[in-house]
């Protein structure tokens, strides 16, 4: 099947990009000798898990299910980290996970024991109170009042007894600067614990596969853990992974007039890339451009009843009509992990272009997706 041939709306994932990522992810591994896990919240399509897992050093989780995901499809280092664990779950996630990173002393001195007998790694998720971002406190983990992560004020050294390892987690879509600089505040804040630990996790959000990203630095401030400290350095970078490697393939449903220009598309921000509203942010969208840059400008909306359902303003160098395909760039991460069937809307197909540019659908959705989440 080619390209042109693929129902809508349908995600793909394109092979040669993914793989383009994963050598750089790769790169750095082998020159620093870290270990990097795929951060399963940002992409979870585990028809890729077998060719992800021979670049990298497995998964992380963020509760059971993508727990489950990362070993029974991958099946490599499997790390979790959860602000809270269920008493009911705690031992299934033991039996499948390498290292459980708790949020809190009492998380810690609740299943501490547990995790040490089945002879897993325990680790602290500790918050270095260092916000590098600006405009998105909602993706902030050191905001004012964050629930993740010990800050100094309420760290117990007395209770490191069998933690192995320090996790942080401070960074979103951001450089290798904004990590020298929460490395800092670590060491500011927890340097007199590092030397008693065996590894430290840099968390994710580290936009490594972007084209402006600093590689050299990234490495830089892992040989530096590694040479002051004695430590294994992980890294769970989800974006970076499937980053730029998918497209959203929609149609044209319908054109209408107020005050502007509207499309009406077969897809939906609000179901099929929530990012887009929660961020927000506006989409690439090939052969378009910019409000007034080409000669047709359109506001593009889904087919939902949510009256901010509109995907962005874009401009044409004709008119659309109803039938015209458009596609839109970086849609597999943080879009099929998050996607949903608000108003009965049908999930998009998933589907994985080869090198050589042909696709094949690898999951298709229909009425008792929808159904089945009801009752």
């Amino acid at each position: 099947m080619r390209f042109d041939e693929l129902p809508t709306p349908s995600y793909v994932v394109d092979e040669g990009l993914l793989v383009k990522n994963l050598k750089i992810l790769h790169g750095v591994m082998e020159r620093t000798g870290s270990k990097i896990v795929l951060a399963q919240k940002a992409f979870s399509m585990y028809a890729m898990y077998p060719l992800i897992g021979e670049y990298l050093s497995g998964t992380t989780a963020s509760g059971l299910y993508e727990a489950r995901l990362g070993h029974e499809e991958m099946g490599k280092e499997n790390h979790i980290f959860s602000p809270a664990y269920r008493d009911d779950e705690i031992d299934e996630i033991i039996s499948i996970c390498d290292h459980i990173i708790f949020n809190s002393f009492s998380q810690l001195e609740k299943f501490k024991d547990k995790v040490l007998q089945a002879g897993k790694k325990v680790g602290l998720r500790i918050n270095p109170e260092c916000s590098t971002q600006e405009g998105h406190e909602i993706y902030d983990p050191c905001s004012p009042g964050s629930r993740f992560g010990v800050t100094l004020e309420n760290f117990r050294p007395e209770l490191l007894e069998g933690v192995s390892g320090l996790h942080f987690h401070t960074l979103c879509q951001q450089n290798s600067d904004d990590l020298d600089k929460t490395l800092k505040a670590v060491e500011d804040n927890f340097g007199t614990w590092l030397p008693q630990m065996e590894w430290i996790n840099f968390g994710g959000g580290h936009h490594i596969t972007r084209d402006d990203y600093d590689i050299p630095l990234l490495e830089a401030c892992i040989k530096r853990m590694q040479d002051n400290y004695g430590l294994e350095v992980y890294l769970e970078p989800g974006e970076a992974v499937a980053l730029n490697a998918g497209y959203l393939v929609t149609t044209v449903l319908d054109t209408l007039q107020n005050k502007m220009d509207i499309a009406i598309l077969d897809t939906s921000a609000s179901c099929h890339m929530p990012d887009v509203l929660e961020m927000p942010y506006r989409p690439p969208l090939f052969g378009s451009g910019e409000v007034g840059e080409k000669a047709f400008t359109y506001r593009l909306g889904g087919q939902t009843c949510l009256a901010g359902d509109t995907i962005g303003d874009y401009s044409f160098d004709q008119p659309l009509k109803s039938g015209d395909r458009l596609v839109f760039g970086d849609m597999a991460i943080y879009s099929m992990v998050k996607n949903t069937t608000f108003n009965g809307m049908a999930l998009p197909a998933i589907a994985i272009q080869d090198k050589d540019g042909d696709c094949r659908i690898v999951k298709e959705f229909g009425y008792q997706d929808f159904k089945m989440r009801l009752s």
